[in-house]
């Protein structure tokens, strides 16, 4: 099939399988973990560092290292080691062995804006597990719940595994290049601030004919430096992700956009703050492609809008108001830098 993309298209070096992990750093490991566990992470603390992982079996999606609050760095899954010693050769770099929880090997590079990328293979994993929250839903046409009723337990989400995230870069176009040159990611939707004034991408990997998420990066090129975006971590069940939304609230943690369904990847959503500022999402019910699903253009406006539930939180600014500014920015750049 003829591949359509958008951007400059070289075949990569490797394809990578999903998102591996996010890392950050913060100067009280205690308050994070009181945070992540509120989220609902099984936490753990190895060699220094504050691990969270959920119940895919995966030894850990989300690390904290002691230091000043910032984001440190992502996480890729590589198929094989055999992949790992041809980015390494491509790159110029070695491959070390990870001595982290899993064990297994990592390359760690950098990329156009100076985010670490580890790229991870050979991780030792556990049984996943599938905790059932909810029962099966009553509709006009069918009813499975049959003679029994729905009872939940209080408490926090289930989260079951990282499913993307996103970071604000300098040069969209330089970045797209970066990432889909090594690791062969398929874009799913090109954002745009105004037309053809392309201001970003939610980006998915290339498995073939196997389902994978809407998105594993979304790369937006965004004014105020470089930053993490969010993190996002799949939840069983919508009863689970309320269930959350409703611990996250009687534990006085601090809201971002929450109830909603998404437009582009449609999955529900509920955003928190944790204590330094960083973005987590629980999700559940998200878009899957194999990799013959064409990419689209969207607007700005549609990226901010959800199905049902309230916009993104903008202050008072227009949506409007903003996509004109970002395109502004955009144009701004692409002028100074010469770049097409």
């Amino acid at each position: 099939m003829e591949r359509i993309t958008f951007g400059e298209f070289h075949m990569p070096v490797i394809a990578v399988q999903d998102i591996a992990h996010v890392r950050y750093a913060a100067p009280d490991l205690a308050a994070m973990r009181s945070f992540l566990e509120d989220f609902g992470m099984q936490c753990f603390e190895s060699g220094g560092r504050l691990y969270g992982k959920g119940t895919d079996g995966r030894p850990f999606f989300h690390v904290t290292e002691p230091g000043k609050a910032q984001f440190l760095a992502v996480g890729l899954l590589a198929k094989s080691e055999e992949d790992l010693e041809a980015l390494a050769k491509y790159e110029g770099v070695a491959v070390e062995d990870s001595h982290e929880p899993g064990g297994g090997k990592v390359l760690r590079l950098l990329d156009p804006d100076g985010y670490r990328v580890e790229v991870i293979a050979g991780q030792s994993n556990d049984e996943p597990t599938f905790p059932l929250i909810g029962e099966p839903f009553n509709t006009p046409s069918v009813k499975p719940r049959l003679n029994r009723e729905v009872r939940l337990t209080p408490g926090p989400s289930h989260p079951h595994r990282i499913g993307h995230t996103g970071l604000a870069v300098s040069d969209f176009r330089v970045s797209e290049k970066w990432y889909k040159d090594r690791f062969g990611f398929l874009t799913t939707n090109e954002i745009e601030a105004a037309k053809e004034v392309p201001l970003g991408a939610f980006l998915r990997c290339d498995r073939g004919d196997q389902p994978t998420d809407h998105h594993t990066l979304a790369l937006l090129q965004l004014p105020g430096g470089r930053r993490n975006l969010h993190a996002a971590f799949e939840v069983p069940s919508v009863d689970d992700l309320l269930l959350g939304h409703n611990y996250l609230k009687l534990k006085k943690r601090t809201p971002f956009w929450s109830l909603g369904r998404h437009v582009l990847g449609s999955q529900y959503f509920d955003y928190w703050k944790d204590p330094f500022g960083n973005e987590l999402e629980h999700w559940t019910d998200g878009d899957v492609y194999t990799a013959d699903q064409p990419p689209t253009r969207e607007s700005i406006q549609t990226l901010f809008s959800a199905q049902w539930g309230p916009p993104v939180p903008t202050g008072r600014i227009p949506v409007g108001v903003i996509a004109w500014l970002l395109s502004l920015f955009v144009r701004t750049k692409r002028r100074f830098s010469r770049q097409p």
